[in-house]
């Protein structure tokens, strides 16, 4: 069973073909003031109390994660923690709030143990590839489901002529109005044929989307800063981040940078790693068969 945000219909997408996905409200959002969150807090307590029993429950790093987390813990579920792949400075609220629940904390990478000295190293954990990478001579540009303008408007402004671009929650017709040789669109359940076929992929940090287009495909990833997720890892991160994914960092999205950026990535190896999914796999099995062995 997975447990995703009410409403990310893309998330649904991903997940359903692998098992049964169920919905709850999101309590706050990337960036947004505590106090607009407060009439969701009821609603994602209610939406958990909801959920189905299990013996095993694996949080994932986000806040959306934290009521579900508990409430398995208090009906009797075991607690695996997972630390979000982008953090090694601080850690994340959600899995400082959730570690002393948990029967076992997890980290991606070898420098978060520094944040969690008995945490088990499980390898990067990442989205595994649908199709076949290829290379079919665009730039994809992408900023998750938030989107981020200044990052749009920057890359508009290089005047590239084969850019695909997905705004998220920008509104995609502006863009698509004044590059009409572009192909752009808000959402697309099948976004990963557009990771495949890309030449160079743009994100922003943080996001997940690096991981993917760099461990799943294999694909040179410039990495832009975005500032409007300030409750999001920091620079120092991003850093660490990007040494690991092998990708370019940017502080600021401006079309000089992201020439640059784009020229330096073309040379980019992208790096190898097991998937550290299969790993947390195997342990919350054995947890949920009482071998408790890590």
């Amino acid at each position: 069973m997975f447990v995703v945000a009410r409403g990310d219909r893309l998330a649904v997408e991903r997940l359903r073909r692998l098992g049964d996905v169920v919905e709850a409200a999101m309590p706050r959002r990337a960036g947004e003031p505590l106090g607009r969150t407060l009439p969701r807090w009821p609603l994602a307590l209610v939406d958990s109390l909801r959920l189905p029993r299990c013996r095993v429950f694996v949080s994932t790093g986000s806040n959306h994660s934290v009521l579900p987390a508990l409430v398995s813990r208090l009906r009797g579920a075991l607690l695996l923690n997972l630390e979000s792949i982008d953090r090694f400075t601080v850690p994340a609220k959600a899995a400082r709030i959730l570690r002393p629940f948990s029967a076992a904390t997890l980290v991606h990478w070898p420098e978060q143990r520094r944040l969690y000295p008995d945490a088990v190293v499980t390898g990067p954990v990442y989205e595994p590839p649908r199709y076949k990478p290829r290379d079919e001579g665009y730039v994809l540009v992408t900023a998750g489901t938030i989107g981020f303008r200044g990052l749009f408007d920057a890359v508009e402004r290089l005047g590239l002529r084969r850019v695909v671009l997905q705004t998220g929650r920008v509104d995609p017709e502006p863009y698509q109005k004044r590059n009409p040789g572009w192909i752009v669109f808000d959402f697309d359940p099948d976004f990963h044929r557009w990771l495949a076929g890309a030449s160079i992929v743009v994100t922003q940090f943080p996001g997940s989307t690096a991981a993917t287009a760099a461990l799943a495909y294999r694909k040179p990833v410039v990495m832009v800063v975005n500032p409007g997720l300030p409750l999001a890892a920091s620079i120092a991160d991003a850093v660490y981040y990007a040494r690991r994914l092998r990708a370019i960092l940017l502080p600021r999205a401006s079309p000089s940078l992201l020439r640059r950026g784009l020229e330096l990535a073309e040379k980019l190896e992208p790096p190898s790693y097991p998937n550290g999914g299969e790993t947390i796999a195997r342990i919350a099995v054995s947890f949920a068969e009482g071998r408790h062995r890590l």
